[in-house]
């Protein structure tokens, strides 16, 4: 009696874990959709023949959509704790949010041969009516292409001068994309993309052993580039002697 309700049992237990992490999954899934929806935005062109167009898409690497992210990820691919600690560490290192703003840049362009090169030229970060181009991005950018091509463009989260948070009492940022980068199937008409960010609280992503691991990280390259400072006033006064 016990062996067939054992036999009956198991399947059945099986299916339930099954259900309920489908579930679960799904869960996620429409979570992390309902947060891209608020941090991605997207353009499309059509061109005067309306076959020829391109879709342009920026995504704003905000606490809420890494978090997202991060646990969608971890979702799809049923990863542990510590797996989904070790990712959120690498990604937010990847990201350099403790001095950028990150922003994801996608084209998929099915019209004339774009020339964004070189790219930091083309586009441009809107904080209260000043505008700051980017400190870094993906080269690829550079070069001319047809079809698909994303990547992260950085920009600055401190003044240059100040060192104060740009992002400070600020409500809304715009990403901007001149219509040179194609300027026939835009009309040579600027892209600009807005987001709200007055909510936005990067410190909430570095809590926990993450916080740890990073907190770590930095005070070993800041030890690295103490040592490398003294080495190079070691060697300026050894020459001085000599």
């Amino acid at each position: 009696m016990k062996r067939r309700l054992l036999k009956t049992l198991i399947p059945l237990l099986v299916i339930a874990v099954f259900v309920g992490g489908f579930a679960a999954q799904s869960f996620a899934a429409a979570q992390f959709d309902r947060v891209l929806d608020r941090w991605q935005k997207s353009r499309k062109y059509i061109g005067d023949d309306d076959i020829s167009n391109l879709t342009m898409r920026a995504t704003y690497y905000s606490a809420e959509f890494i978090e997202a992210y991060v646990q969608s990820e971890a979702g799809k691919n049923l990863w542990t704790e510590q797996e989904t600690e070790d990712y959120k560490f690498k990604f937010l290192k990847a990201l350099r949010l403790e001095e950028m703003i990150p922003i994801q840049i996608e084209f998929d362009n099915n019209a004339e041969t774009m020339h964004p090169g070189p790219f930091d030229i083309m586009v441009s970060l809107i904080i209260k009516n000043k505008r700051y181009k980017p400190v870094d991005y993906d080269k690829r950018f550079n070069f001319a292409f047809q079809g698909k091509k994303e990547g992260l463009v950085y920009f600055p989260r401190y003044d240059e001068k100040t060192g104060k948070d740009l992002l400070e009492g600020v409500n809304s940022v715009t990403l901007e994309i001149r219509g040179t980068v194609a300027p026939t199937i835009t009309r040579g008409n600027p892209t600009r993309f807005q987001w709200d960010v007055s909510r936005d609280d990067p410190s909430k992503l570095y809590q926990g052993t993450t916080a740890a691991r990073i907190e770590t990280d930095r005070l070993i390259k800041r030890l690295e580039n103490l040592r490398k400072d003294e080495s190079s006033e070691q060697a300026r006064l050894d020459a001085i002697k000599d």
